[in-house]
């Protein structure tokens, strides 16, 4: 007999409900995603679809490093270049990550990932914002002004701002490290968002060799080695 993991199997089920509570997935849908591989926001909104099992939204890939998002075609679509960007059946387009999250999060809503009342969400949105606003984007300033293959992004990198960014991203590593001593997710006692934001940022810095089982950090390499195992860790 084949044995299912523990996460598996309920989330099978959710996947399920999904599909039965949308009627978006009763026909084929003419939302795209325009999305980035490799890029850390884009892959906070593939990784929210895969945990949605969302298949039904065509993935079209805007190349960063060969200028795609600086098109013309592109620029309609998303006037400050940003990646990535949900069109939706009626032209409109958004952007922004989390935005685009809360739009799947209403049309798909189980499994719920983002809180299912007022009180939960209110804690789940501050755990994610905490940790794009303060790691994320320490990470992503790192990443940018201090590896060279991203030269093609920052025409005049600024090592300064590399060396102080570097230095918030570790340390707010090793606070939220101290934070996940005592629970096994982000916000709380299950998946959400928040930690879908904090796996694609510990992933966007091994771009710059950051690992933290080298830092010592235990309780952060227990939840990074849990979240590997879930639908979207792959996306």
């Amino acid at each position: 007999m084949t044995s299912v993991s523990p996460i598996a199997a309920p989330l099978e089920i959710a996947r399920q409900a999904a599909r039965e509570a949308s009627p978006v997935l009763e026909q084929e849908s003419p939302v795209k995603l325009f999305s980035s591989k490799g890029a850390p926001n884009p892959q906070r909104v593939t990784f929210f679809m895969a945990e949605k099992a969302i298949t039904d939204v065509a993935i079209i890939e805007v190349n960063l490093m060969q200028g795609d998002h600086r098109t013309p075609e592109y620029l309609q679509k998303s006037p400050l270049a940003q990646s990535p960007a949900l069109e939706l059946d009626d032209g409109r387009v958004l952007t922004e990550s989390r935005a685009i999250c809360t739009y799947l999060e209403h049309v798909w809503p189980q499994p719920n990932l983002m809180g299912r009342d007022g009180d939960e969400r209110a804690f789940i949105e501050m755990w994610d914002r905490r940790i794009e606003f303060l790691w994320l984007a320490a990470t992503a300033q790192w990443v940018r002004h201090g590896h060279p293959a991203l030269r093609v992004l920052e025409a005049e990198p600024i090592p300064a701002l590399a060396a102080q960014s570097e230095q918030k991203m570790r340390s707010f590593a090793r606070w939220l490290d101290a934070e996940l001593a005592g629970r096994e997710f982000i916000a709380g006692d299950r998946f959400t968002i928040a930690d879908i934001t904090a796996f694609v940022t510990l992933g966007f810095a091994r771009l710059m060799r950051y690992t933290p089982q080298e830092e010592g950090l235990v309780n952060l390499v227990r939840w990074r080695n849990e979240i590997r195992r879930r639908p979207g860790a792959a996306s």
